[in-house]
């Protein structure tokens, strides 16, 4: 059995939600109404980061040092291809201690090495199959049908062409590039618009991957029905549980979770980019449902090595994004907007600051109230008015999310980036840098 490490990074104060009045309608206790979500704190940025502090004391038993390598790419691992960087700023570590040297490491060859990199990104719908305590399958009264009881069951499939036909995966034009690319890859060249060849570029290649079911036993979840009384408006589910059946927890994997079962399957490898798409899937914490949602979350999946890799160990990039049903939050929450703030991320931030160092940054504080010390580029505007940035193609109008831009995590008094923004493709999301912060924000 592996020791599973789950800790839960920058995660903002929940605020209260639910409160489902009694009505004529008799409700299970667990379930909710389509309208409870309106009062929701959205926290699509969280991370949730599975066995990385396994998967850093792994790397640096083995005596990597992963700052060392400049461009190249973080050493010692098997993974994605990516390469590193550094600056200067004056900031404070995690304990709070002076620094001013910073490392990264992000997806994709270097900007001033020019090329086209790409990435193969399989996208896994992962339906909910909600069960009764004994796990048999659950059926609730259908308010519009009593004599056909409704089946607790999501399905996420439906979700999948338009996730592929969005600007995530198909070419959209942006003033960072000269010729319509994907959304991700404009915002990357916006960041390094005065370091790059103008014929770089970031892109991923996009599989329908497998689709895979996710078992849940009552109690660690919660739902809404549809208006028509079919499943779901909505699921909420304890991040804790959910984590648990999303990553495998045996080496080798086995088949009982949605990424040990891709893995086996070789649906996802350590080369891939990986989302793992669910359907109106939301999480709480502390299995309090009034401490919620969580729309989204990038991390990776740690595996060790073996003879037949080198012993090196597996860093499976992966994200898990929640697809959302317009009206169910905000104009800013809809659709892809979780899935672009956690490839964005992914972009910036793939190894979730592993090692205590790589992707770790001066501690920021930005204008939603987010304070972290991490280069999580859609944590900073996320929330913000505004910060979707809408864009019609295939006759749907898609909503990825704003994100910021390096510059602004090097606290640069001028942004070498495009147009001098912090902040892409709208620039005028982010007009400052944060006050230098101490740890944790202090006074």
């Amino acid at each position: 059995m592996k020791q599973l490490v789950r800790r839960v990074r920058h995660v903002i104060g929940a605020v209260a939600l639910l409160s489902v009045a009694a009505g004529a309608l008799a409700l299970e206790p667990d379930q909710l109404t389509a309208t409870d979500l309106k009062s929701a704190q959205h926290l699509s940025g969280s991370r949730l980061s599975r066995n990385v502090a396994l998967a850093g004391a792994s790397v640096l038993a083995a005596g990597v040092n992963t700052a060392s390598a400049s461009g190249s790419g973080v050493p010692g691992i098997d993974s994605l291809v990516n390469f590193t960087g550094r600056y200067r700023a004056s900031g404070f570590d995690s304990n709070g201690n002076p620094q001013r040297d910073w490392v990264y490491a992000m997806i994709g060859t270097p900007p001033q090495g020019g090329g086209t990199t790409r990435v193969r990104a399989p996208v896994i719908p992962v339906s909910i199959d909600l069960r009764n305590y004994d796990g048999t399958p659950r059926y609730v009264a259908n308010p519009n049908d009593p004599e056909h009881p409704t089946r607790l069951y999501v399905d996420a499939t439906r979700y999948l062409r338009p996730v592929l036909n969005s600007p995530l995966f198909q070419n959209s034009s942006y003033s960072s590039s000269d010729r319509p690319t994907q959304f991700t890859d404009a915002v990357q060249r916006a960041e390094f618009w005065e370091k790059q060849e103008g014929d770089w570029h970031t892109l991923l290649s996009p599989v329908a991957g497998k689709a895979r079911v996710m078992k849940l036993i009552r109690g660690t979840y919660r739902f809404a029905l549809n208006a028509d009384g079919t499943c779901c408006a909505y699921v909420l589910v304890n991040i804790d549980d959910f984590s648990a059946a999303l990553f495998p927890s045996t080496s080798p994997v086995d088949a009982s979770t949605p990424i040990g079962a891709a893995e086996l399957n070789g649906d996802i490898t350590t080369k891939d980019m990986s989302s793992f798409l669910f359907p109106n899937t939301y999480l709480y914490f502390n299995n309090d449902p009034t401490q919620c949602c969580v729309l989204g979350f990038h991390s990776f999946d740690y595996e060790p090595g073996d003879a037949s890799n080198g012993n090196l160990p597996r860093f499976y990039v992966m994200n898990y994004s929640s697809w959302v049903t317009p009206g169910l939050f905000g104009a800013n929450f809809q659709d892809i907007t979780p899935l672009s703030h956690e490839i964005a991320e992914s972009f910036n931030d793939p190894f979730v600051v592993f090692d205590g160092n790589t992707n770790a940054t001066p501690w920021w504080l930005s204008p939603n109230g987010n304070c972290q010390n991490d280069l999580e580029d859609g944590d900073v505007i996320e929330g913000l008015p505004n910060s979707a940035y809408p864009i019609t193609m295939h006759g749907y109008t898609y909503h990825p999310q704003n994100e910021a831009l390096l510059p602004w995590f090097e606290f640069k008094k001028e942004s070498d980036a495009i147009g001098r923004a912090y902040s892409y493709p709208d620039t005028s999301i982010l007009t400052a840098l944060s006050p230098p912060q101490k740890a944790n924000c202090a006074p």
